[in-house]
């Protein structure tokens, strides 16, 4: 049996940003781009590999969601303590110089850690973590 991962969510507060992102500062392709009801729903994903996607959706949309509710996700999100991603690059480094020349937000720069991964971090516009390893 193959199991592979075919779609990961992550919610995005602002949906050019999030294109500004994801499409342009990390070069993934745009595969589906979805209005309703005055909210989008972006797929992207790495060119090259049409079987793995990442969602950005509008957060806390459910139906079932309170305002409370609502407004604690947000306050997460703009932490960046509500979704995390984890990337692999063959070039770290350009990578990263990639993504601060676009202005993306700096967690931490390219560093070799104590538990063998070389890797490094940033915040996308919504606040969602996306840590970044250099691909052995």
């Amino acid at each position: 049996m193959n199991i592979s991962i075919h779609y990961a969510f992550l919610p995005h507060t602002d949906a050019e940003a999030a294109l500004g992102f994801y499409r342009d500062a990390l070069g993934f392709e745009v595969r589906n781009d979805v209005g309703y009801d005055g909210l989008r729903w972006l797929t992207v994903g790495p060119q090259g590999q049409p079987g793995t996607s990442i969602v950005l959706h509008p957060p806390a949309t459910d139906p079932g969601i309170t305002d409370t509710e609502r407004q604690t996700i947000l306050e997460l999100i703009a932490k960046g303590s509500y979704g995390a991603l984890m990337l692999a690059s063959d070039d770290l480094d350009a990578v990263f110089e990639r993504l601060v020349d676009s202005g993306a937000d700096v967690v931490q720069e390219p560093m070799d850690q104590p538990y063998g991964v070389r890797d490094c971090a940033f915040r996308d516009p919504a606040g969602n973590l996306l840590r970044i390893n250099q691909a052995g």
